[in-house]
């Protein structure tokens, strides 16, 4: 099965600032490339931390409201020093959370929820900055066409993995949304398909309608209740 790698769907040309960029040139770049972050390289252009809309958003949350009208803040002291901070190396959050470019979108989309950011800058063996990835490039996998997500399942899947005959099992595609109608030779390929099927990239959801030639599970199962019954006895 072939998946979509991080490669495959990262910015290569990375907005990126150094540790001693001021807060409004970080502003300003943010601005002009309308992006939400920018990775903080070192001279070597390893990726030393990240600075958010949120690390900036900081120093105007820490201003006085000179209404009053507002609740004091209390912030602790790594809140308050990032409020007070003028440089991205203060500002930004590190060490980075980062990808690698041989990685799948499966493998990049855990790691960002793990984490809970919304973006990762992809970095090589050397931990030096060759891209970014986000949510939105992550998603592009959902715009494979139906077209080529049922010929992987088909061919791929079915066919050279499972070595189901095509006209055995019926596939047909509709925006991302898989049905499988057929037969196998065993009870037990009916999850592996299921499984195989919902990680091909683009698939949103796989309902199948399978039936099987023999049922392997029961007969699994017979000579283990026979053998428990055995030393019962």
């Amino acid at each position: 099965m072939w998946h979509r790698t991080v490669s495959d769907l990262m910015t290569a040309e990375v907005v990126k600032v150094r540790r001693e960029a001021g807060f409004k040139e970080i502003a300003k770049l943010l601005a002009e490339y309308d992006i939400t972050a920018v990775p903080v390289v070192d001279d070597d252009e390893r990726v030393v931390g990240v600075v958010s809309e949120a690390d900036l958003l900081r120093k105007e949350a820490a201003r006085l409201d000179t209404t009053g009208l507002l609740p004091v803040l209390r912030p602790g002291p790594a809140d308050r020093a990032k409020a007070e901070a003028t440089t991205a190396e203060g500002l930004m959050n590190s060490p980075a959370v980062t990808a690698r470019p041989r990685w799948t979108a499966v493998e990049a989309a855990q790691l960002m929820e793990r984490h809970h950011v919304k973006r990762l800058p992809v970095v090589d063996e050397t931990d030096r900055l060759v891209g970014l990835i986000s949510r939105a490039d992550l998603l592009r996998v959902y715009l494979r066409g139906d077209s080529a997500i049922r010929e992987e399942i088909s061919g791929e899947v079915l066919l050279r993995t499972l070595g189901v005959a095509p006209d055995a099992v019926a596939v047909r595609v509709v925006d991302g949304r898989v049905s499988l109608k057929g037969t196998v030779a065993r009870k037990s390929l009916v999850p592996v398909v299921v499984r195989l099927c919902q990680g091909v990239d683009g698939v949103v959801d796989v309902a199948a309608e399978l039936h099987h030639r023999v049922d392997d599970t029961s007969a699994v199962a017979e000579p283990a209740a026979s053998r428990r019954a055995g030393l019962a006895t």
